[in-house]
Formats: structure tokens, C-alpha cells, sequence
């Protein structure tokens, strides 16, 4: 459906949305057609979506935007520290206060209520569910005390959209289409009326969130349909994929000596599973498990170009060296995971017999 949809948005979406000419009004049918579609998946008014080049992108520009409309009231972020490293380096940038989480990656909602009520709280930033061990997050308790401070709240919800259904509350709202299964390249952004936002970049119009040029428009509408897609089978897929990650969960443990399930077990995105393994270096593992057909993650899925452990991992107090992170998708079958399990014993076995383990 993305597919067909996009090959007709190439044909019938390459004018500009803003001309007036018949091919630039057909483009805008189009956008607004795709905005009110990603609209109404998440509970907001179509004029409140905006179209970014990526999900870092519109989170970037979620915290930076939100930041500088409410100057007045503040000048701190306050984030949870399981965040994605694209927030962390936007929270760099001014003053911030993170909060911690559990064993199982879970906010501290009593440190999140004291933070989110101090002087000077300008915004605050949650993350959905974890992007590294798929804890969801409590958002709509976290939600609540920020109303009560007064402070906006700006939810990462890449991991998400298009699988569960996100809790109320937010202020402003990020999303990725790679994530959902849509081509990448496109991000959205959602500033609920009444949010003070200000262009981070140098544009004509200020206060009225969007990304600086022209977007793909193609793209975007692909990106809607498969939404549209996911959506309906989301459900039924969470159940089958959630049935999966739970026999990885059960099984690694029972044939791998010496490892670490990480995650909350129940309060959990249904396709993702992560786990750490004594005794293994994370990449050796991963470039096995390549090679025996099995593309996984390991450390941190948003640093995994740097040499540094997850700082989610570290944040929760967990094992973070010899770290697998599974994704699990449409197209895995049970035969899928059952070959997983029958080889990461082995893979695990023969790399810490040639570390002398």
C-alpha cells in the first residue's frame, strides 16, 4: 500500500503545494489529505502537524522550538535519562535536569513530580517507551504533574506510533515513519494550540511549526498509508510479535549461561526484546549473529557508531557490555525466532571460548 501510494504521489505530487497552478493544488490535496490522516492517529487538528526530515529532526525541533517560546517562563529542560541521544544533544544545549528510572527502565514519577515543579521549568521531555529495551513509559502520570506545574510536555514517541496507542496529556508530540514501517526520510511533528513554539532556524513564518523548505511530499504520503496499514493490524500483530519476544525472553535465559534480560516483562513495546551477555563483546556478537542471518542491535541503537555503553542501559543499572537488541517485524515468522534461539547459544559459547572465557 506505502508503495502504490508513493509511486502516485511521485505522478501526481511533485509541484509545489504552495502554487496556485492545477499540479500545485493537486500536491496540497494531497498534504492536507496525508495531515489529516496523521491527525487523526493521534488525537489532534489537522492544522497542528507538521512534516519534518526525519524523527530526530522533529524532535530536535520539538525541545528547541518549545524551548525558546517559553523563554520567558524558564530556560530548563527537565528529560528523563533514558531519552534519545537526539533529545540529549538538544538538552545540551541549555540547562537541563534529567530523571532517573528503575532496574526495569520505568520513570521515577516521585523525582519527575519534584523536578517538573521547580523554578524555572520551561519544558519537560519523555520518551514514549524505551527505544533500547521497550519499557513503556507512564506517560499519561507523568502528564498530570506537568499540568499541575504548568509545564509542557513533549513526548518522543518514535517507538510508538502506529503499535500502541499513546496515553494523553502531551504538549507536543514527535514521530518517525521508518519506525512503523514507512520510508524514511520523514518525520512528524504536533504542537498542540495554545503551545508557545519558535523556529530554532531562521525562517519567514516564526511561529507556526515547520521545517525550513519544501518536504517530500511523496514520501509523506506514503508515509500515511502505511500508517494506515500498521494501524490496522496493529493489534492483532502486538499479540502475535508480544507472544514471540516472550519465548525469546523465557528461552535465552534457559540456554545462555551468565545473562541478563533487560526490560520491564510487562509494560513493554510487543516487538522488542533486549538482552546482555557476560563475557561478550556487543559488536563480536553481532557481527556472528550477521553472519548466521540475524540483523540485531547491540549498545545503544541511537550511539551505536561510538564506542560508549548505552546510556539507557547504564541509567537503569543494568549489564551493558555483550548487549543484543531484537526487532521483531512483520515478517518474522516463528521459524525465525526459533532458528535464533537454536543458534545464540553457540554463537555466545564459541565467542567467549576464543576470549579465553
Amino acid at each position: 500500500m506505502a508503495r502504490e501510494a508513493l509511486l502516485a504521489a511521485l505522478s501526481d505530487g511533485w509541484a509545489d503545494p504552495a502554487r496556485l497552478y492545477s499540479a500545485g493544488r493537486r500536491a496540497q490535496q494531497l498534504s492536507d489529505a496525508a495531515r489529516a490522516a496523521f491527525a487523526e492517529v493521534l488525537g489532534v487538528r489537522p492544522d497542528e502537524v507538521s512534516f519534518w526530515p526525519s524523527g530526530t529532526a522533529a524532535a530536535q525541533a520539538a525541545v528547541l522550538g518549545a524551548l525558546a517560546g517559553r523563554a520567558r517562563r524558564g530556560d530548563t529542560l527537565v528529560h528523563s535519562a533514558i531519552e534519545h541521544s537526539a533529545v540529549l544533544h538538544a538538552a545540551a544545549r541549555g540547562k537541563a535536569i534529567e530523571v532517573g528510572v528503575d532496574r526495569r527502565g520505568r520513570l521515577d514519577l516521585e523525582a519527575w513530580e519534584r523536578a517538573v515543579s521547580g523554578d524555572g521549568v520551561a519544558l519537560a521531555s519523555l520518551i514514549s517507551a524505551s527505544h533500547e529495551v521497550g519499557t513503556v513509559q507512564p506517560v499519561a502520570a507523568a502528564a498530570s504533574y506537568c499540568d499541575e506545574a504548568g509545564v509542557p510536555l513533549f513526548v518522543d514517541a518514535a517507538q510508538s506510533v502506529g503499535r500502541v496507542d499513546v496515553p494523553g496529556g502531551w504538549s507536543l508530540l514527535s514521530a518517525s515513519a521508518h519506525k512503523w514501517g514507512g520510508p524514511p526520510g520523514v518525520g512528524v511533528l504536533a504542537v498542540r494550540k495554545g503551545v508557545r513554539w519558535i523556529s530554532p532556524y531562521p525562517q519567514d513564518d516564526l511561529y507556526r511549526p515547520q521545517a525550513p523548505g519544501s518536504v517530500d511530499l511523496p514520501a509523506v504520503v506514503a508515509a500515511a498509508a502505511s500508517l494506515r496499514a500498521v494501524r490496522a493490524e496493529a493489534q492483532t500483530e502486538g499479540v502475535r510479535l508480544s507472544a514471540l519476544v516472550d519465548r525469546i525472553r523465557e528461552r535465552v535465559p534457559m540456554t545462555v549461561p551468565d545473562v541478563e534480560v533487560v526490560g520491564d516483562p510487562v509494560e513493554r513495546l510487543p516487538h522488542l526484546v533486549t538482552f546482555s551477555c557476560l563475557y561478550v563483546d556487543g559488536e563480536a556478537l553481532l557481527h556472528a549473529l550477521d553472519r548466521a542471518g540475524f540483523a540485531v542491535s547491540s549498545g545503544s541503537s541511537c550511539t551505536a557508531s561510538t564506542l560508549r555503553p548505552s546510556h539507557v542501559l547504564e541509567a537503569m543499572g543494568v549489564l551493558s557490555h555483550g548487549n543484543v537488541r531484537v526487532s521483531l517485524h512483520s515478517g518474522t515468522s516463528e521459524a525465525d525466532v526459533e532458528r535464533f534461539l537454536t543458534v545464540l547459544p553457540g554463537i555466545v559459547e564459541g565467542l567467549r571460548r576464543e576470549a579465553g572465557m
